[in-house]
């Protein structure tokens, strides 16, 4: 397995690079975001680790870039901003993942892992799940042709279930990436904005999108509901 690691901090970048191959992940490093453009589309890898401050073209571009050229292989953002927006940005623009510095190594592998095992899935630029839509570009959130005003928070969750259509994920997951890694909160914050999502996008339809999978958290049902 290859991994592109994208990142102008030269020390950090060969202390990763070197902890990436001690796992097996043979790991090429590019210092400025043209360079990462280059050797996204010109050769092939599992998965790209992708700094956001760069020289050149920031992160945000670099994955712009290489979405709109239909390269899909999955993306894990890292940066010293651990805001929502900045989180939010990240997803809207076609990345799969993102870590805050400094980060946990074995986290880092550990996604990485998570993401190539996913591989490298076409992301449409509308949402779609039956009636229920969601378009990244412009936050807009509907039903049919009922448009939704959702709170940032419940955008930023509904995002996320919808990236991951009909897919398990945990309260962790969700916490890690629609709040962030550091969130010291309980858990069960989660599970009260499950409830005000489906209060809008559920309840006045008699539509069952948003399901609990006890034990594991939480999917978007790929019919709508």
């Amino acid at each position: 397995m290859r991994v592109l690691l994208v990142e102008d901090e030269q020390p950090l970048a060969r202390a990763v690079q070197r902890g990436l191959e001690a796992e097996g992940l043979l790991t090429d490093i590019e210092h400025d975001g043209r360079a990462g453009v280059n050797a996204g589309l010109t050769r092939m890898y599992d998965a790209i680790v992708l700094d956001i401050m760069l020289p050149g073209l920031n992160g945000y571009d670099v994955c712009k870039q290489l979405r709109a050229a239909n390269v899909w292989t999955p993306v894990l953002m890292l940066s010293a901003k651990d805001g929502d927006y900045d989180q939010v940005d990240a997803f809207d623009l076609g990345a799969d993942d993102y870590l805050v510095k400094p980060f946990s190594f074995p986290v880092l592998v550990a996604r990485l892992r998570s993401l190539i095992r996913r591989g490298g899935i076409e992301r449409p630029p509308v949402l779609v799940a039956g009636d229920l839509h969601l378009d990244p570009a412009t936050r807009a959130v509907g039903r049919g042709t009922e448009v939704l005003d959702l709170t940032p928070r419940e955008y930023g969750l509904l995002h996320y279930l919808m990236r991951n259509k009909g897919m398990v994920v945990s309260k962790l997951d969700i916490l890690q990436n629609v709040w962030d890694s550091h969130h010291e909160g309980a858990e069960n914050v989660v599970e009260v904005y499950v409830g005000y999502l489906r209060r809008k996008v559920d309840v006045p339809f008699g539509r069952h999108a948003i399901q609990t999978v006890r034990g594991a958290g939480y999917r978007v049902a790929g019919d709508g509901g």
